[in-house]
């Protein structure tokens, strides 16, 4: 595969019309909104549904969710080791899993019971078992969260289900038949992201990665439906795509950055930088 040899910038721009496009667990699954009523979409977020698409176009990916997962395995560690065995290679892991070369990854596992961590040799503890290991990877793939253009209004409805979770003992309906529905009515959002050569030096992340997670941009929501988001109710409007000349770049990537100045219906403006021409690619 050919290295990554120069640096990339892109943004993606978001329509959303009723849905919540990323919930607040510890907000009652309110869509994510900024004290001035910016709506939000986590970093978080957005790596997983790039995740999701690139493992429907048959890459491996190690981090996988529990209700989108290619195999059985109950936790990181347990997928680690049924691939790769117990000891964690760094290279081995860029090389099996996209993810990993692009985003990067904490590999934080304790130690197999009876065998000695590579941080530490010393005695083992009460238990049995060792500090384990604890190996970060750095990746050259980067991503901001995805703000809205304008504060957004978010609607809230109460929900009942049809049936009881548990039995009662009157037969009426239980209290957690009652619920509440959060949906943004709509919005643009815009996030930015960034790929460095240099990184991608070190995780074997290549040229033909960068086309993969490109062309799952154009489709980050497609085959991600629920109820909160129902299909169609979230779309990528546009994908704008600068390819720097040089491993450091020809602007840095604020400057690439803010040359995209969106607009609240989704139209936008580029300024021109000399000698860095941006590609701009409709949505799905």
């Amino acid at each position: 595969m050919m290295n990554l040899s120069k640096k990339i910038d892109f943004a993606v721009i978001i329509g959303v019309k009723n849905a919540n496009p990323n919930g607040d667990p510890l907000n009652g699954n309110r869509p994510r909104t900024s004290y001035d009523g910016i709506g939000e979409i986590s970093d978080v977020c957005l790596k997983r549904k790039i995740r999701n698409r690139l493992m429907n176009k048959g890459h491996s990916i190690f981090v996988q969710s529990d209700d989108n997962k290619l195999d059985d395995a109950k936790s990181l560690k347990e997928r680690y080791v049924k691939t790769l065995g117990d000891n964690v290679e760094p290279e081995i892991a860029c090389k099996t899993w996209i993810d990993v070369r692009a985003f990067g990854q904490l590999f934080a596992f304790s130690a197999p019971k009876g065998k000695k961590s590579k941080k530490d040799a010393g005695a083992e503890s009460d238990s049995g078992s060792t500090d384990g290991v604890s190996v970060p990877i750095r990746g050259p793939v980067s991503l901001h969260s995805a703000f809205s253009i304008v504060p957004v209004n978010i609607t809230s409805i109460q929900i009942t289900k049809s049936v009881n979770s548990e039995n009662t003992d009157s037969g009426k309906k239980s209290s957690d038949t009652m619920g509440m529905k959060h949906r943004v009515d709509e919005g643009v959002y815009v996030f930015y992201g960034s790929m460095n050569p240099q990184l991608a030096e070190k995780t074997g992340f290549s040229y033909e990665d960068a086309m993969a997670i490109k062309e799952v941009l154009i489709t980050l929501f497609e085959n991600d439906a629920s109820s909160a988001r129902p299909d169609g109710s979230i779309r990528v409007l546009k994908v704008i795509w600068w390819e720097h000349s040089s491993k450091e770049g020809n602007y840095s990537s604020a400057k690439v950055h803010g040359s995209l100045k969106v607009k609240k219906d989704g139209s936008y403006d580029l300024s021109p930088l000399e000698g860095l021409k941006p590609e701009e690619i409709d949505g799905f």
